[in-house]
């Protein structure tokens, strides 16, 4: 027979498990079992129960509820754990095999004093510590003294315990299994930053440096919004070493207790450099348009530099389309294709010297005056960009951005194509190229109505098609009826969560100025996909004038299309995610 403290207070007789009601003889049990083998004066068992207000019959009542306890005892025959009588109050006695917590207090000091020098043991032993734990601690006891005096020192030894493993598996270079317990933990104790510190280190040496940026820009947010106070001397040292690009060492708190070659960290992967030779496109189809208008105008004499701005929502093709149109006038262009990225992986725009200093690193070498295209990708504003153009006659720069960037226009000029999804024929013609025409055309029908269901958005498309290249028995039938049943949920793909539609949009919404994400996800609650100025005002709670400059604002951001003099219009997917998007009206406020 064995009680069980740390989750809901239970009692087990081998895989038989039984949860006490709550009750007073419930909470009686449970604030003797926390002082198992050690005397519970009379008066703390009166205030564990009845709280601080004790009624005046409370020292009888406390013997009527030891009696109680004890009928409870003899039902589920309990006889080795006696509950005893002695001078002053209560004592019930327990060791490792019949009460869970000191079988994990045990656990704990067996792992810190017998398995030094070899940590894999110390990992284990804790590990085995930590699966007693078994959900909410105490959650069917109903007793505020204990849940205000007793639950906030177990959890502490908890949170103690699973540091000290995440430590040990950091140290291990075991990133992967250490990321498995802090998403989790990091989430349940967004104060805890000891857990963000390890998260963050984690994510750093698994290459994916700009999660960590961005984990980093959340706690510290947090931080500020909820408690009012900057993030630990350890977390902005982290961050420093993320951004000078540091392979971290083993600390001096988490090094593995053997100095064994496998116990060394994982080499950091380096963060991708910001200007590269433009790639390819596999499979590109649509577009053709805009495809032939970019190359006429690249591939054209002309006596000044060309300029042409792709601009439209997150996810739309922007960047396929620069790099596809690129490879098709390489031949104009001596000086090479070079795709400048204009945001960092941490999410902040570059720095427009920056990135003027890494495109002439780039071209170091080539011949003097020779022409280059330069594709400037994901641009914030005009003034990040401004210093990048080409002055002369025979260079080239393809701009894209998610906003109208109609301030440069003014300025320097160029041609704008705005982009908005592929039409039916486009988006099949898309997945005919990336599936190959002997897969479609056998279901013909379900590959039309897959593209109906990523609402003919080129990512979403792409997506799809990735899904159905990497299982090629899957049907494209049962593909689409999968994807039907929450096509924004499942248009993401499992081993690189950067390509998620939701994933993306959240990105995007997360540079928008906090009023302009809410009036977002306001006017995404219309009924209808197509609104005017009028009806957006309704949603906004604002007038038609006030209410226009919203959404126009929005609609230069790519969260809309088109606008006066005909009605706004707002695409299914942004729809359905705006739908789903959290409550941003607490962040509006901080405005």
């Amino acid at each position: 027979m064995r009680f069980q403290l740390l989750g809901p207070l239970s009692i087990s007789d081998g895989p038989d498990t039984v949860v006490l009601q709550p009750s007073r003889p419930t909470s009686l049990l449970a604030a003797l079992l926390l002082h198992a083998n050690s005397v519970v004066s009379a008066e703390y068992l009166q205030r564990a129960i009845w709280g601080e207000e004790q009624p005046a019959t409370a020292k009888a009542a406390l013997q009527t509820c030891v009696l109680r306890l004890r009928r409870l005892f003899v039902k589920h025959g309990v006889d080795e754990t006696p509950i005893e009588a002695v001078p002053g109050g209560y004592r019930i006695t327990a060791g490792p095999r019949s009460l869970d917590l000191i079988g994990f207090r045990e656990l704990v000091g067996r792992a810190h004093e017998s398995a030094q020098g070899q940590a894999e043991r110390e990992v284990r032993t804790l590990k085995d510590a930590l699966a007693l734990w078994q959900g909410s601690l105490l959650a069917n006891v109903r007793s505020d003294v204990l849940h205000r005096d007793q639950v906030p020192r177990l959890v502490e030894e908890r949170l103690r315990t699973v540091e000290r493993v995440c430590d040990l598996e950091l140290a291990l270079g075991r990133c992967g299994e250490a990321l498995v317990a802090l998403w989790g933990e990091t989430r349940a104790h967004p104060g805890h930053e000891r857990f963000h510190e390890q998260l963050i280190e984690a994510l750093y040496r698994t290459g994916r440096q700009s999660e960590a940026l961005a984990e980093y820009r959340r706690v510290k947010e947090y931080l500020l919004d909820e408690l009012g106070v900057d993030p630990s001397p350890g977390l902005r040292r982290l961050e420093l070493a993320i951004l000078r690009g540091d392979d971290l060492g083993p600390s001096a708190d988490a090094a593995p207790r053997e100095p064994a070659p496998a116990l060394q960290r994982a080499p950091v992967k380096e963060a991708p450099p910001s200007v590269v030779p433009v790639p390819a496109v596999p499979s590109f189809a649509g577009r053709d348009v805009e495809v032939a208008a970019m190359v006429a105008r690249l591939t054209g004499t002309c006596d000044e530099p060309v300029t042409i701005l792709l601009s439209g929502a997150p996810g739309i093709g922007k960047t396929a389309l620069a790099q596809h149109v690129a490879h098709q006038v390489r031949d104009r262009f001596p000086g090479g294709l070079l795709l400048v990225r204009m945001v960092r992986p941490d999410g902040l725009p570059r720095d427009p010297a920056e990135a003027a200093a890494a495109v002439a690193a780039a071209r170091r070498g080539q011949e003097p005056g020779a022409p280059a295209l330069l594709v400037l990708d994901d641009v914030v504003d005009a003034d990040q960009v401004r210093p990048l153009l080409p002055e002369g006659p025979g260079g080239a720069a393809v701009i894209t951005s998610r906003m109208g960037l109609a301030g440069l226009v003014a300025t320097h000029g160029g041609r704008v194509h705005r982009l908005s999804a592929l039409d039916e024929e486009d988006a099949h013609r898309l997945l005919v190229a990336a599936l190959g025409a002997e897969r479609v055309r056998p279901e013909e029908d379900a590959a039309r109505e897959l593209a109906a269901l990523c609402g003919y958005f080129p990512l979403a498309l792409r997506i799809v098609a990735a899904r159905l290249l990497t299982r090629p028995g899957l049907g494209l039938a049962d593909a689409a009826g999968w994807l039907a049943e929450d096509p924004l949920a499942r248009l993401s793909l499992a081993d690189d969560p950067r390509l998620s539609v939701a994933r993306v949009l959240g990105a995007a919404l997360d540079r928008l100025d906090p009023r302009l994400a809410e009036a977002f996800v306001r006017v995404g609650s219309l009924p209808q996909a197509a609104f005017r100025a009028q009806d957006g005002a309704a949603a906004l709670g604002t007038g038609t004038g006030e209410a226009e400059q919203v959404l126009e604002r929005l609609a230069d951001a790519g969260f809309l299309e088109e606008g006066p003099p005909g009605p706004y219009r707002m695409h299914e997917l942004l729809r359905v995610y705006a739908r789903r998007a959290p409550d941003l009206s607490e962040t509006s406020q901080r405005v």
